[in-house]
Parts: C-alpha cells; sequence; structure tokens
C-alpha cells in the first residue's frame, strides 16, 4: 500500500500502524461514525489533515491516567508485558501525556465504566453539533 492511501501511518514501539483513509472518508459520509485508537502522533496527523471533511468529522479524545505511577500499576496488574516493555511504554506515556492540551477532550481515566460513560457523553454531543448535520 503506498502512503497515499493512508489518513495517518507511523513506526510505534517497533510496529507499523495506519488507518486506511478511503473506508474511513466513505463510512464518515454515510453517517457513520468511526472509532480509531492512535497514538499522539496518527491524532496531529488527522488533525492536520489537508481534507477538511475529515478535520471537521474528528472528535479528538486522549484518555491518560491521574498520573504516571496509576499507569505503572495497572500495566504491571495486567500482566501482559516484562518490565522493560512497561518501562519504555512509561516513558512514551511521559512524553504523549504532556499534549493533551491538543485535543479537544480530555478524560483523566479513573475507571472503565466511568470513562465509557464520560466518551458516550462527548460523542452524544458532537453528534448533534450544528456544523455535523447533513441536510438532504
Amino acid at each position: 500500500m503506498k502512503a497515499g492511501e493512508f489518513l495517518e501511518h507511523a513506526k510505534v514501539h517497533e510496529h507499523y500502524y495506519g488507518t486506511l483513509r478511503q473506508p474511513l472518508i466513505d463510512n464518515l459520509k454515510k453517517g457513520v461514525d468511526v472509532l480509531i485508537d492512535i497514538d499522539t502522533q496518527g491524532a496531529a496527523a488527522i488533525r492536520n489533515c489537508g481534507d477538511p471533511f475529515v478535520r471537521d468529522a474528528l472528535t479528538d479524545v486522549f484518555i491518560m491516567p491521574p498520573n504516571l505511577e496509576e499507569l505503572r500499576r495497572r500495566l504491571t496488574k495486567r500482566g501482559t508485558e516484562t518490565v522493560q516493555q512497561i518501562e519504555a511504554r512509561l516513558k512514551t506515556a511521559a512524553r504523549e501525556m504532556k499534549l493533551w492540551r491538543d485535543y479537544r477532550y480530555t478524560i483523566i481515566s479513573k475507571s472503565m465504566e466511568e470513562d465509557l460513560q464520560k466518551f458516550r457523553q462527548i460523542m452524544g454531543a458532537e453528534r448533534i453539533l450544528s456544523r455535523r448535520l447533513i441536510l438532504q
């Protein structure tokens, strides 16, 4: 696939990630909400996208832990990563947490249930914004 086929793409923690442009645009034009889980690089790329339709459709939400020690606790509790992997993630998180002001919304993560409730409230409000109405 060519770089132009992607809305954003980057190498993160030794893996390549990207969001295909056309399926995203097709779904947005149908009025379907598209949720993508991307890092701060990807979010910045979409914010700076040359396509005004995509930029206007963007609702960026930064979900972050209350602090790095809480993130360490959560990652350790999951038991899915080595100590080295956790340290690498904490280093990345410390850098990314400084960018929360770049986002339209920020959720300070408390519990999965509360985070989901806040996210649903954000999406509910965004769906009824005047600029999002597609009149036929």
